[in-house]
């Protein structure tokens, strides 16, 4: 593994840091763009059901790149090593961080799935208390998360 990292070293660490960047900036655009947007839409109803479809597309947009992600992460940490080095603790944070993140994008997903199942079936109380947590809550998270698990990479990278 070590040998395919070193021959496409730039490509896998560039598919990383692009695949943090569209799953962090996708929910940054998201919470601080498209949910103030939504916002003004007057029916509950209808601000309800463009949420839940702009969720879903986000969600079907990152998780290609969370894939990426998990898999060039593999890869850079056996090609770099970090597991046996001085850097492991920072490496496992990393790791740690983005399990989170995505158990969290998964919970996400189940919850705004509920909500338009709810939608669908005209109960708007349970619409409402699946996916308002999601913005609320769960995305601003993520987010902090992200830029903490970015920060950690930068770090990582300036110092191998």
């Amino acid at each position: 593994m070590q040998d395919i990292f070193l021959e496409y070293k730039v490509v896998i660490v560039f598919l990383h840091v692009i695949s943090a960047v569209v799953w962090v900036g996708g929910m940054v655009a998201m919470r601080y763009a498209a949910h103030q947007s939504f916002l003004e839409i007057e029916s509950p109803a209808k601000r309800l059901e463009r949420i839940a479809h702009a969720l879903k597309r986000l969600f079907s947009i990152v998780i290609p790149f969370v894939i990426i992600l998990l898999i060039t992460a593999i890869f850079m940490i056996k090609g770099y090593g970090l597991s046996q080095s001085d850097f492991s603790p920072f490496s496992y944070a990393k790791e740690a961080i983005w399990s989170v993140m995505f158990v969290n994008l998964m919970v996400m997903i189940l919850r705004r799935n509920r909500g338009e199942r709810f939608l669908n079936e005209g109960n708007m109380v349970g619409a409402k208390g699946q996916i308002e947590l999601i913005g609320k809550v769960m995305v601003p998270l993520n987010i902090a998360l992200g830029v903490l698990a970015i920060f950690l990479g930068t770090f990582l990278s300036s110092s191998l």
